[in-house]
């Protein structure tokens, strides 16, 4: 078997069996199979698509390609969620506290910013001291002692997806649903969680820009946890404004903070509830849906989810100084507003334009490899539906290059539309597959 014939094979729009993709997962994870060979079969994949056979065995390959954790022995549900990113999405930093609060064990292995995507580790880095390399002996460790882990994914899980993910943002094969799906959900059956939500964003700021194609990346992931034996949801939810106000990632905790401390922007918090009722009702906690979200405001109010964010940041080694004082964060150094033009309605936030402008300041990666600013981002103040006079301030940037400025500015404007008759607000969530 030649990994040219299965580059050929998936390029002629032929599917691959289970053989050949095991035989291809295993040389690239092993090194016998290089990059660009690699990169050429993801094009390929992007171009020709794979059925749901193929992505099943695509995902079972790369899970296998490492070690997989028997979670059973802490607790007989250990839960998780993903999102399939988003621009201002630090909804992992108030969701897995409140939820590991109510009781549930809540094991995460998160990932770093991919493409105008923001990444929770970036955001957790952005605490002084914060390890994101937890070893998998420590994964178990911390998980039963406290409860919560947010960590990196560990180089003896699924490594295969951890070196095609780092291809993939550089070779203009992210928005690939196969790709999305197996790579999502081989992180997830490695980890061990029996218990999964998955948050699949769909508009602008998402990798699924239309509802049809999140639906599908939705049921695929679903199907594949269900083949596998565990029990997975998808939530559809909204990205076509930025969520909450924040994006960059020291901002993001910030907002994340002020959430779990009960004073955060209306739509982030109501997304926070809405994905931990879920994993709150999914994980025996609560009968229903309504009684997961009862479950999870007391636990907000009660001030157990932040202590339980503060028990996470002292077990992973960060400063939690730097979170009980904010201003101690990585901050910017030139803060500038951007003021309305027009008088009217806002029709559209662009999610992506948004996040392209922090990306600009150093808030993101244009390329694998190029370090980020921590401090860096824009506050998006207001959101579509809303009206607005002409003068009323739009966006805060947060900057540290004063000559990028004027560009960051073209770029924000041009993320709004203004018009004269009223508009609807967009929903925060579209559907839920199970």
């Amino acid at each position: 078997m030649r990994a040219v014939d299965i580059i050929i094979k998936k390029r002629d729009q032929l599917p691959l069996t289970k053989e050949e993709i095991d035989f291809f997962v295993q040389g690239f994870t092993n090194g016998e199979i290089p990059d660009y060979q690699a990169s050429a079969w993801a094009m390929a994949v992007l171009l020709n698509g794979m059925t749901e056979q193929e992505t099943t065995d695509l995902t079972l390959a790369m899970a296998n390609s490492g070690d997989i954790l028997d979670l059973s022995s802490i607790a007989p549900i250990v839960v998780d969620k993903h999102s399939t990113g988003g621009v201002g999405d630090k909804t992992s930093l108030v969701v897995a506290p409140v939820v590991a609060a109510c009781g549930l064990l809540v094991g995460k292995m998160s990932g770093r910013g991919l493409g105008f995507s923001g990444g929770t580790l970036d955001k957790l880095e952005s605490i002084p001291g914060y390890r994101v390399n937890l070893s998998v002996d420590e994964f178990m460790n911390q998980l039963r002692q406290i409860g919560i882990v947010l960590t990196g994914q560990s180089v003896d899980l699924a490594p295969a997806d951890g070196k095609l993910y780092a291809l993939r943002d550089v070779t203009g094969t992210v928005p690939c649903i196969p790709l999305i799906a197996s790579s999502v959900m081989s992180k997830k059956l490695a980890a061990g969680a029996n218990v999964i939500v998955l948050d699949v964003k769909t508009g602008f700021g998402a990798f699924m820009s239309n509802i049809e194609d999140a639906k599908k990346l939705a049921r695929m992931m679903v199907t594949i946890g269900k083949l596998s034996g565990r029990q997975v949801r998808a939530v559809l939810s909204d990205m076509n404004q930025p969520l909450g106000e924040a994006v960059g990632n020291a901002m993001e905790l910030c907002e994340a903070i002020d959430t779990l401390q009960g004073h955060g922007p209306a739509d982030f918090h109501e997304h926070c509830m809405v994905i931990s009722s879920h994993l709150l009702q999914m994980g025996k906690k609560a009968d229903t849906l309504e009684k997961g979200r009862e479950l999870a405001e007391q636990i907000l109010k009660s001030g157990d989810a932040w202590k339980k964010f503060r028990q996470l940041v002292q077990a992973q080694g960060g400063d939690v100084s730097a979170i009980d004082q904010p201003q101690l964060l990585p901050h910017a150094k030139i803060i500038e507003p951007v003021f309305s033009q027009d008088s009217g309605y806002l029709s559209m936030v662009n999610a992506r334009t948004v996040a392209e402008a922090a990306i600009l300041m150093g808030a993101g990666r244009a390329k694998k490899g190029d370090p980020i600013d921590y401090g860096v981002g824009v506050l998006a103040h207001c959101k579509v539906g809303e009206e607005i006079k002409k003068g009323e301030l739009l966006f805060t940037i947060h900057a540290n290059d004063e000559k990028k400025l004027d560009q960051v500015k073209t770029i924000l404007y041009s993320a709004i539309k203004v018009q004269d008759s009223p508009c609807k607000p967009l929903p925060l969530f579209y559907d839920v597959i199970q």
